[in-house]
């Protein structure tokens, strides 16, 4: 199948893939590293840059999706049979590279409970995706666009979001000194988050409840002009910014935000 289909103006194109190695970097989480006849031609942008992965079916040894349709794919994605279709999901780039040319996500899993942690508990070298990924620079996207003047950052995520917050760690100026708060369901998820800036960064296990929202809630931010970027579970997600933005008052235009699951 010939993955080279894009558009002229479209900085995003079709990569067909397959699994190099599958690794567990902690209880509930697996890191699948890509290679790829075409992705010399990938470019990230870092930070929480996003690509649209398509799954296969039980059965499937690769999705089906109608590359040669050309512009007209999504159209014709969206009218085949859903039990036949690729299944398509949003995930994070948590790192990009040439020579090799390959590329690494991060799958929080769930059990049998979707398509794509089902995939990802199996992966195995050889298995075969398609993605639209981004093959150019300023691709839009990337949600984390800290505001002028912004003088700290502050981060709230959950396991899902963690290959997103390690990209903005990775890409923040040591000028620009960031708040990190994570939670995650097992101890053993906590990782090093390497970064040029002055970060402070915060683990809490959960067990039940996350306890972000009580705890932002509770907290004396820092002083100065805030720029914060909440990603994770759409619940805790919704608190976190209502506490920022109706409660602490905080431009809603400085507070990136998204669900990555319900």
């Amino acid at each position: 199948m010939s993955t080279s289909t894009s558009t002229s103006t479209s900085p995003f194109r079709f990569f067909d893939l397959h699994v190099v190695r599958a690794e567990r970097v902690g209880p509930g989480m697996v890191r699948v590293t890509f290679g790829g006849a075409d992705l010399k031609a990938f470019v990230s942008d870092g930070r929480d840059q996003r690509l649209k992965l398509f799954f296969p079916h039980p059965g499937q040894d690769r999705p089906v999706v109608p590359v040669d349709a050309g512009d007209e794919w999504f159209a014709t994605w969206s009218a085949m049979d859903p039990a036949e279709r690729g299944i398509m999901r949003t995930y994070t780039v948590r790192d990009a590279r040439h020579e090799p040319d390959e590329i690494d996500i991060d799958f929080a899993l769930h059990g049998d409970t979707g398509p794509a942690s089902r995939w990802a508990q199996n992966a195995a070298p050889g298995d075969h995706l398609l993605t639209i990924g981004p093959s150019a620079l300023g691709n839009g996207g990337a949600d984390f666009q800290p505001v002028d003047g912004a003088e700290w950052v502050f981060v709230a995520a959950d396991e899902t979001a963690l290959p997103a917050v390690e990209g903005i760690l990775r890409w923040l100026p040591a000028d620009l000194p960031a708040q990190v708060w994570i939670s995650v369901p097992h101890e053993g998820d906590k990782r090093e988050l390497p970064s040029a800036a002055e970060t402070t960064v915060r683990w809490f296990v959960r067990n039940g409840t996350d306890p972000i929202p009580a705890a932002v809630e509770a907290a004396e931010l820092p002083d100065g002009v805030p720029y914060a970027w909440i990603g994770g579970e759409a619940g805790m997600v919704r608190a976190v910014r209502r506490n920022l933005v109706r409660d602490r008052g905080i431009d809603r235009k400085s507070v990136t935000f998204t669900g990555y699951w319900r």
